[in-house]
């Protein structure tokens, strides 16, 4: 039963199902039967998601439960593309997952840190962000944002750090890629090291990855826990993702855990 981990909905599947749906939608947007997009020499183009929101109750979600999903693709931006995606039990919504992706390639054959953004033809015209998903979101790379669920950017420390070797066969997709759900796997490592058992059976009530960049096969990470805070139900923190040796993290991921 991979869509169900031990505190209710499996969150790392729910992120690759929606992940995998987005690129469909990306080409049946585009009238095409398969997401098989190129460049002008080519060469192939990816969706790469720049962020994703979760929300919801992943609690709630139990073995037998007919999960029925609504999903929804906008154009927001000349090269930003975001969809909408919520898992219902009867009338009840158990998850709501979106996520902003920009196309891209590389630009030397191999090598990840060489991606750059590109627009594609054959889409509809941008409509406005309703969600402000994208806006926050550029806010937290740019470091320019006061405060984001509960935690202020001053904050910014290191109460823990989980070095990760990324495993080829696991963690990256078939684009070569360091999968974008596998961040989530390694935020939530790193709470599980430093707070142990009062998270054993926590769900998550609200995720926010935000990403900057990728790594290569072989290289390391580092996962530093910026900031953290008990709540009334549960846990909240902020994970910052690093490459090994670098300052500048290619991840801010804020989680809302509860029990």
């Amino acid at each position: 039963m991979p869509q169900l981990a031990l505190g209710g909905l499996s969150e790392n599947w729910l992120l690759k199902d929606c992940g995998h749906r987005h690129w469909l939608l990306l080409a049946r947007a585009a009238g095409r039967p398969v997401p098989d997009f190129r460049d002008g020499d080519d060469r192939p183009v990816y969706a790469a998601f720049n962020a994703v929101s979760v929300e919801g109750d992943l609690g709630r979600a139990r073995e037998n439960d007919v999960l029925t999903v609504r999903a929804e693709l906008v154009r927001v931006s000349r090269t930003q593309f975001m969809s909408r995606q919520s898992f219902c039990r009867d009338s009840e919504t158990i998850a709501t997952v979106t996520m902003v992706s920009v196309f891209v390639h590389r630009t030397e054959d191999g090598r990840n840190r060489s991606i750059a953004r590109l627009e594609l033809p054959g889409f509809s015209e941008p409509v406005a962000d309703a969600t402000g998903l994208v806006r926050r979101a550029a806010a937290i790379r740019s470091g320019g944002f006061g405060t984001h669920m509960g935690f202020a950017a001053v904050e910014a420390g290191e109460i823990a750090r989980l070095g990760v070797d990324p495993c080829p066969s696991l963690d990256f997709n078939g684009a070569d890629f360091l999968y974008f759900a596998s961040f989530q796997a390694f935020a939530d490592r790193a709470e599980w090291q430093q707070f142990r058992e009062p998270t054993r059976r926590l769900a998550t009530r609200r995720r926010d990855l935000v990403f900057r960049g990728n790594i290569e096969p072989g290289e390391t990470l580092q996962v530093v826990i910026a900031a953290a805070r008990e709540t009334a139900a549960g846990i909240a923190h902020w994970c910052r993702v690093y490459r090994a040796g670098e300052t500048v993290p290619i991840a801010e991921i804020f989680t809302e855990k509860v029990g």
